[in-house]
């Protein structure tokens, strides 16, 4: 009578460990296999954060052209953008009104010629005092002064190259009423190189040296880039803007055209420690808040690090926060990984 069930007992036992021996396995095969990856080392360096900005490029020596004398405008004989050698004639103001103060101060001067001569006659003869002749030397001194400042007038109411470059702005046309000193060319001469004109606020200015490196690289030309360095640093502010005005030479730029818009990044000679890791390591970044994975202790699973990024240099980045006795990071194979996956290092 017990048998039938004792056997229904040990069906039921052998059903139940077959069962679980299958899940066990099922659950085994089920379980992920670890994702390759590869890790980077994370480096203490001596690193400056950049300095970044916008500037344009032009001559090193640009020079605001104008008339010594205000008059009117007879002619201006080239366009922004023209090629222009040393000597060439770029503007002349009507000299109908000039020529006739060139020419009253030249009679003047030799009217006094003339006198000073006849006073010396007479006092020769006693006829003149000696006053008398003092005052006809100082008027020929006086007119023959006169002539001089005519005549170097006359000589910068026309404008001429200063040397070979380019004009690069042109801001007056004929008949057109100018007053002393007023721009009427800007010109641009390339014999001292080429440089990028950048504006930094204060805070950034007084991080930077002259000599500094700096890399260039222009909208116009998203394939290139130039390097260049800082060669002018203003000692003030400019009243408008309140920013530094800051020039970086760049040897290579010579043959581009003036005005192109690059965005500069200089980097300080001094910095300080900074904790660096390779640029494929970082995910998920958000202004300054980003994720790195790193090793478990025993090397066999990611652990999901968030970190503040301070900057990025170059094929690396700066991290601020998050990765205080991490030695290495995960570099390939992070983009797939979840906090605890488990992972296998590639040898």
């Amino acid at each position: 009578m017990l048998h039938r069930p004792i056997t229904s007992i040990l069906h039921l036992a052998l059903a139940i460990a077959a069962c679980r021996g299958a899940s066990g396995e099922s659950a085994k095969s089920a379980a992920p296999a670890p994702t390759m990856v590869r890790v980077a080392p994370v480096s203490q360096e001596i690193v400056a954060r950049p300095v970044s900005a916008t500037g344009t490029l032009g001559p090193k020596e640009e020079i605001a052209l104008s008339f010594k004398i205000g008059g009117v405008v007879n002619r201006v004989r080239v366009d922004a953008g023209a090629t222009v050698r040393a000597g060439d004639l770029l503007a002349a103001l009507d000299l109908s009104e000039i020529d006739a103060t060139v020419t009253r101060a030249q009679r003047a001067a030799e009217k006094a010629d003339r006198d000073q001569a006849r006073a010396q006659r007479l006092y020769g003869d006693s006829v003149f005092t000696l006053a008398q002749l003092q005052d006809a030397t100082t008027g020929a001194d006086v007119a023959r002064a006169d002539l001089a400042t005519a005549l170097f007038n006359r000589r910068y109411a026309v404008i001429v190259a200063p040397a070979g470059g380019v004009i690069l702005e042109r801001r007056a046309e004929p008949g057109e009423l100018v007053t002393a000193g007023t721009t009427v060319l800007v010109f641009g001469s390339r014999a001292r190189g080429s440089v990028v004109r950048v504006g930094l606020a204060d805070r950034d200015v007084v991080r930077i040296r002259r000599g500094d490196r700096a890399v260039v690289r222009f909208d116009a030309l998203a394939d290139r880039e130039f390097a260049g360095r800082v060669t002018e640093i203003a000692a003030a502010a400019e009243p408008g803007t309140g920013t530094y005005g800051v020039e970086i030479a760049l040897p290579e730029a010579s043959g581009l055209a003036s005005g192109l818009v690059g965005q500069v990044e200089i980097q300080p000679s001094t910095g300080r420690s900074t904790t660096l890791v390779p640029v494929e390591a970082v995910l998920e970044a958000d202004d300054t808040e980003a994720t790195v994975y790193a090793l478990s202790e025993d090397g066999t699973r990611a652990e999901r690090r968030r970190v503040t990024v301070a900057f990025i240099a170059g094929d690396r980045v700066a991290v601020d926060r998050g990765l205080e006795g991490v030695a290495a990071v995960i570099t390939d194979g992070a983009a797939y990984l979840n906090d605890g996956s488990a992972v296998r290092v590639a040898p």
